[in-house]
């Protein structure tokens, strides 16, 4: 049996490196990455957030996810950029296209990081390591901006790899490594370990990879139960599961966040439901279809998955329906956990509405039909100058509903 030739290719600061090449192809004269700054949500709103920073905003003791009133005051010369999720796609797409020609078989892991099953290429390329740099740099001269690639036997190798010393990177992870480069690293390094899991583990005197590598199962699983199994596998670098090709057919729509730290804030959750009902209702509209029903995907700090779902009272491609529809699922279903990925997922698809339409109907009906080309003409907007330019001002005042009814609380 052929030994598995696993790679991961992370962007480098992917957000904030994808805005500067797009500041810098329309004009602006500084590179973002070379001074303090930052991605960020619209500073006016409560909520606003860092979602990516430069290396020099980092040495400020700027943080991801902090507010960015609190990464101002840090750094009062700060300078601020809005997301442009529809660039960030256009660079995942080109990035992923060109990585195709080496393998087929990738599987993309989030916007700006994919696995490629090299399984069984040796035919065509003698030495991986130096493909990985061959790629690195390839990457680096036609988009300009560089990743790291890590290299293992399983997927979960490869990911701990290109997580070693960053950027513009090449590292690898094989099975005969693991005790000298994984075993020595911290034990909240290991994938899918979370602060809450690292300080529990802690408590149970836990404080390296090695020492959870060395801890009997049976002790884990008193304190986590399910998630025991594959705290120990991961430990020792086991892990099976396969690299799997995205079909070309779309049955569904989805997008998922991993997030950083654990969220239990519904606000900040019910914003980040916000910007992924948009995403997915937007692709949606493009390919000119609509969706019957709505789910929500949740993962706790736990690692357990759990989801719901619900129709739509009419097929549907509207922002302000998916939204609120997904607003409804999740009040219903959150179970108050600490959520470490939140998700939206679109399915039954049609092309056309097939609804009847009654003469008690016919005036909601008109205004459907105004309201879908309103937003037609939004997203053509949106489409050419970034996609935070406009939102209709319906779904504002949805999405800040709760916050203001907070502060009249107050």
């Amino acid at each position: 049996m052929k030994e598995r030739i696993i790679f991961h290719i992370d962007v480098n600061n992917a957000f904030l490196s994808w805005t500067a090449i797009y500041l810098l192809k329309n004009g602006y004269k500084q590179d973002i990455r070379n001074i303090p700054s930052i991605i960020g949500g619209d500073e006016k709103q409560r909520h606003g957030i860092v979602l990516a920073k430069s290396p020099i905003a980092k040495k400020y003791g700027i943080v991801t996810a902090e507010t960015i009133y609190s990464a101002k005051k840090k750094c009062p010369s700060l300078q601020m950029f809005p997301p442009n999720y529809d660039w960030y796609s256009k660079c995942s797409k080109e990035l992923f296209a060109y990585l195709k020609q080496y393998s087929p078989n990738l599987e993309q892991f989030s916007i700006d990081e994919c696995f490629i099953e090299m399984t069984g290429t040796n035919y065509l390329y003698k030495d991986h390591i130096e493909l990985a740099h061959k790629i690195k740099e390839d990457v680096k001269k036609l988009f300009g901006f560089t990743v790291n690639i890590g290299i293992g036997n399983n997927k979960l190798c490869a990911k701990m790899a290109s997580d070693f010393e960053k950027p513009d990177k090449v590292h690898t992870l094989f099975k005969d490594e693991i005790a000298s480069k994984m075993w020595p690293l911290d034990v909240g390094e290991l994938f899918m370990v979370g602060k809450k899991t690292k300080e529990e583990l802690n408590k149970m005197n836990i404080f390296t990879i090695k020492d959870l590598a060395n801890t009997s199962e049976r002790m884990l699983e008193r304190k986590f139960k399910s998630q025991a199994k594959y705290l120990k596998e991961a430990a020792w670098g086991i892990d099976n599961s396969k690299v799997t090709a995205r079909s070309n057919k779309r049955e569904s729509i989805s997008t998922t966040e991993t997030l950083n730290h654990d969220y239990t804030d519904e606000d900040k959750l019910k914003e980040i439901l916000f910007r992924q009902a948009d995403d997915v209702a937007r692709q949606l509209r493009k390919q000119g279809e609509y969706a019957k029903t709505v789910a929500i995907i949740f993962k706790n700090n736990q690692f357990k998955n759990y989801s719901a779902q619900a129709k739509l009272k009419l097929p549907s491609n509207s922002t302000k329906n998916i939204y609120e529809l997904a607003i409804k699922i999740f009040d219903e279903n959150y179970k108050k956990d600490p959520i470490r990925l939140i998700g939206i997922r679109l399915s039954d698809f049609q092309t056309k509405k097939e609804e009847q339409i009654s003469l008690f109907e016919e005036k909601e009906s008109t205004e459907t039909v105004e309201n879908e080309e309103i937003q037609r003409t939004i997203d053509k907007i949106n489409n050419k100058f970034g996609k935070s330019l406009i939102t209709p001002a319906s779904l504002k005042m949805i999405s800040n509903r709760k916050s203001k009814n907070q502060e009249i609380k107050k």
